[in-house]
């Protein structure tokens, strides 16, 4: 069994819109918030704001922890490939700073996952929030509750969920 891995998330809201991480791979484009691994000896918020330097080429503040979830690969569409895969993913709600514009960032998100899903990002971009659902965002459990976020009417812990 492999270590529990821990991961942060930065949920960035702006003008009516969430910033996310534009991804391909097998099964086509999807969406991925920014951030990544907590690397040792890093706080949860250095992670995220290397993780946002990388993959979006900004400096960001990090404000409250909105969202926890497990991902236990073994319960999902991955259990067949790596079902040992166990991580915890801390989502916060993050602003980025004055003058700064996201982009594909010096170092993007991709290749093989800790489940084995093989991606590499390729953009960003934002997505309506009205119109979350229609797109292809991991984790689908998150489209219904970002228009939420600043009300708090949703648990922070979201149990094991894609």
């Amino acid at each position: 069994m492999r270590p529990i891995r821990n991961s942060v998330k930065a949920l960035i809201l702006r003008d009516g819109s969430l910033l996310a991480n534009q991804m391909t791979g097998p099964d086509g484009v999807w969406f991925d918030l920014p951030g990544g691994g907590q690397e040792p000896g890093e706080t949860l918020h250095e992670a995220l704001r290397r993780e946002c330097r990388e993959e979006i080429g900004v400096e960001i503040q990090v404000h409250g922890l909105r969202f926890v979830r497990d991902y236990i690969a073994g319960n999902h569409e991955f259990a067949a490939v790596s079902p040992e895969v166990h991580m915890v993913v801390f989502m916060f709600v993050c602003t980025i700073v004055d003058g700064a514009e996201p982009h594909l960032g010096p170092m993007p998100d991709g290749g093989p996952r800790l489940d084995g899903y093989v991606s590499r990002q390729v953009g960003v971009e934002w997505m309506p929030i009205d119109s979350l659902e229609a797109f292809p965002l991991s984790p689908k459990a998150l489209r219904p509750l970002v228009r939420d976020i600043g009300n708090h009417v949703h648990p922070v812990y979201l149990g094991d969920v894609n």
